[in-house]
């Protein structure tokens, strides 16, 4: 024993070793708290002589438990009975196992999130309430919260419609679950907590069963699975939990940080120890986390500390817009990977939403680099943008039936296995593509002879999309690409059934706008030569799978967390990016934000980059972005490169990328000793389109010009619109603007 003991520090050693009662372990990030958390199981059975079968461990994954076992029976051996789960399979046991005392049979089904949806359209259906007015997936997030804390149909608070609304469908769905047998995830844990509570003896005999309760990430549990491991605990108040309040960054899924304020309530006794240690990042790295962190109210302050002192500054960079930001990280790797410091798989770049990836997965694409993305699905694969990709595939080409049937009827528009069979026979007895049927529907109605084909009740739809369709191809003569995906969103109802009101629903409608930023970047081109250039993007996922388990990591920051590596990009460091434009006006978002910035910091080993960008597209339009608050808060001599300025602890940006944007410079290539090579350049391409070479224009590009209430600027493009000269100026004071000379009266400003 006195061997799995050694190499424990002095923190990690009380913890292991501290006798039975209420433990709280606040775990700093790379402290080693999961050898903790197996050591003390190990000193339990060895030590303390508990018998394996009466201890029990919670976690939040399945892959986070199979680990903890296997790091016990490494020390100790097979231990037969020791419980070692989620806490959704624990519950799962309990429930089958005492079923005789619900009203649901031993072998009750456990319905999926698709189940759950459907369930509740069945509800909301029996209550009469219209989908297009509530959005089912809303009620189900709004229903899932409720059963996260503990709250029946009953007893909600019902001081709004919605909430009036929830509470009926919330019944009706729970009597339907009866009827099919069934629960679903939520279910499980309020079932249990309910049948403890419910049954005095029942809860005594599984208090008596497991004398030792552990918890693994507690700070992520939410008020059903605090109120489970009370009971549990009971009166011998043996519990063992390890967990960082600043590292709880999972709000939006439930999870509640102040279990632990709660817990050193209820169990006043408890011994809090606090390991402070990392062995995983720079010293300079952990001071940056901590100045960031610190700014958080109401948490147990921890001062992490390293044996690796020192460490390279961090690296602040300013790029003009998301293109450039992306060649930045790519060619920073390229440097890193040159000089033999580093592979590319050391690298991981994070970011706050999924969006953020597009700019990233186009950037390697057109390097021909992989790339490895993490929790989520290649932008171009995504669902959502899947489907707007199909509508403007159909409106290039009327041929394509793929594309046709994955839309016609997304969202619902009343077209259902009858109305689509019925087409593909009109289709194939007259050789004519689907489109071409419906189209004459749209033209003809009941005139059109395949209307009685397919049927009255069949055709109307039908006829309609096609109607919708014709609208949608009348106007490919006369507006831009973006022109048409905001056309096809509106007039398809689509942009509508993406948000549904939902976290989820944010994310999906967040990726289909930045689709629309790719769209808009194509203004002077046509839909083939957009279609052409996202076909050729879309094939990174052909990727050659050995080089993509050695490439950079692209995830979001909340994918990040329980990871580590030697270089972390954290790029969209801006005011409104991350923190989140939501978290401005909620103090427990911003903190959540906040704590979200820590964990992406301290993922890093030994070197860190922080990026922002002076320019973002979004919506069509161009904004002007403030360097996140963060970086006003990590102190000037933690960092190197383009530190914003901070006025009233807010950050200013010097707008060096201004200045780059402005000025020519010739790009570099640099072998990587890969195979490959990487362009190393200080600024992008801005746009895909072409800019005009008329030799007749005034103003050229990289122009000093004046404006009456603009300022000075830059020229940064000049091209003939309609026989008129149309120039693009970036200015010091606003930013990019698009003026009419003829109008704008522009002075050129001599050299």
């Amino acid at each position: 024993m006195e061997s799995i003991l050694d190499g424990l520090n002095s923190a990690q050693l009380q913890a292991v070793t501290t006798p039975p009662g209420p433990t709280l372990v606040l775990a700093g990030p790379g402290s080693g708290k999961t050898r903790v958390l197996t050591l003390r199981i190990v000193h339990l059975v060895t030590k303390l002589r508990v018998a394996p079968y009466r201890i029990m461990a919670v976690t939040f994954t399945n892959k986070a438990a199979k680990e903890m076992r296997r790091r016990v029976e490494d020390q100790i051996g097979e231990l037969r009975g020791l419980t070692v789960g989620t806490f959704h399979s624990l519950c799962v046991r309990i429930l089958r196992r005492e079923a005789e005392r619900l009203d649901v049979t031993r072998d009750f089904a456990i319905f999926d999130s698709s189940d759950q949806l459907a369930l509740i359209k069945q509800a909301m259906e029996q209550e009469r309430i219209d989908e297009k007015r509530v959005k089912p997936k809303r009620l189900q997030g709004a229903i899932s919260n409720a059963k996260n804390e503990l709250l029946t149909p009953a007893t909600m608070i019902t001081d709004t419609y919605f909430s009036e609304i929830v509470s009926r469908v919330y019944a009706s769905y729970q009597r339907l679950l009866r009827e099919n047998n069934a629960m679903d995830f939520d279910d499980l844990l309020m079932q249990t907590t309910m049948l403890f509570s419910q049954n005095p003896d029942l809860l005594e005999k599984y208090q008596g069963y497991y004398e030792h309760v552990l918890v693994d990430e507690f700070q992520d549990t939410n008020v059903a699975q605090y109120t489970l491991l009370q009971q549990l605990a009971g009166n011998n108040r043996n519990i063992f939990v390890v967990g960082d309040i600043d590292q709880s960054v999972y709000r939006w899924r439930g999870a509640d940080y102040r279990n632990v304020r709660r817990f050193q309530g209820d169990y006043p006794e408890a011994v809090t120890i606090l390991l402070e240690q990392n062995y995983r990042s720079t010293q300079l790295i952990l001071d940056a986390a901590t100045a960031v962190i610190d700014k958080n109210p109401n948490r147990i302050k921890k001062k992490l500390f390293t044996e690796r002192s020192g460490g390279d500054k961090i690296q602040i960079h300013e790029a003009y817009d998301e293109n450039e930001q992306a060649q930045y990280v790519i060619d920073k790797i390229a440097e890193l990977t040159l000089y033999g410091s580093y592979s590319p798989g050391d690298c991981a770049i994070m970011y706050r939403t999924n969006a953020q990836s597009r700019a990233l997965e186009d950037a390697f694409v057109r390097n021909n680099l992989p790339y490895r993305l993490v929790g989520a699905t290649r932008f171009y694969g995504r669902r959502e943008i899947k489907d707007v990709l199909a509508y403007l595939r159909l409106l290039h080409n009327p041929y394509d039936t793929v594309s046709l049937f994955r839309i016609i009827n997304v969202p619902a528009r009343g077209i259902g296995k009858k109305a689509i069979e019925g087409l593909q026979l009109c289709a194939t007895d007259t050789g004519l593509a689907p489109l071409g049927i419906l189209l004459d529907l749209a033209q003809n109605g009941k005139d059109s002879p395949y209307y009685n084909i397919i049927g009255t009740r069949a055709a109307k739809p039908l006829m309609d999309f096609g109607l919708m369709y014709q609208g949608w191809r009348e106007a490919l003569a006369t507006h831009s690409i973006v022109q048409l995906v905001d056309l096809i969103l509106d007039t398809s109802g689509y942009n509508t059934f993406i948000n549904d009101g939902t976290d989820e629903g944010d994310e999906r409608w967040a990726n289909v706008m930045e689709l629309r930023n790719v769209a808009a970047e194509f203004s002077e081109t046509d839909l083939t030569m957009f279609l052409e250039e996202i076909s050729l993007v879309s094939e990174t996922d052909n990727l050659d799978e050995e080089a993509q388990s050695k490439a950079p990591t692209l995830l979001t920051l909340h994918a990040a967390k329980g990871l580590e590596y030697p270089v972390v990009f954290l790029i969209g460091l801006a005011d409104g990016v991350f923190p989140h434009q939501r978290s401005f006006e909620d103090a427990e978002e911003m903190a959540e934000e906040r704590r979200l910035m820590y964990v992406g910091i301290t993922r890093a080993e030994d070197q860190l980059y922080l990026l922002y960008n002076f320019r973002h597209f979004g919506y069509g339009e161009a904004t002007f972005n403030q360097p996140s608050r963060f970086l006003s808060d990590i102190p000037k001599a933690l960092m190197s490169g383009h530190i914003p300025e901070s006025k009233n602890g807010k950050t200013t940006s010097p707008r060096e990328s201004y200045r780059r944007v402005t000025t020519w410079d010739s790009p570099t290539r640099v072998q990587t000793g890969t195979g490959r090579s990487y362009t190393m350049s200080s600024s992008t391409k801005r746009s895909r389109a072409k800019p005009a070479t008329d030799a007749n224009l005034e103003y050229k590009t990289g122009q000093k010009v004046k404006h009456g209430e603009f300022g000075a600027g830059i020229v940064i493009e000049s091209k003939l619109v309609g026989g008129d000269e149309l120039v693009t100026v970036a200015f010091e004071s606003v930013g990019l603007k698009r003026l009419l000379p003829k109008i704008a009266k522009l002075d050129t400003i001599e050299e």
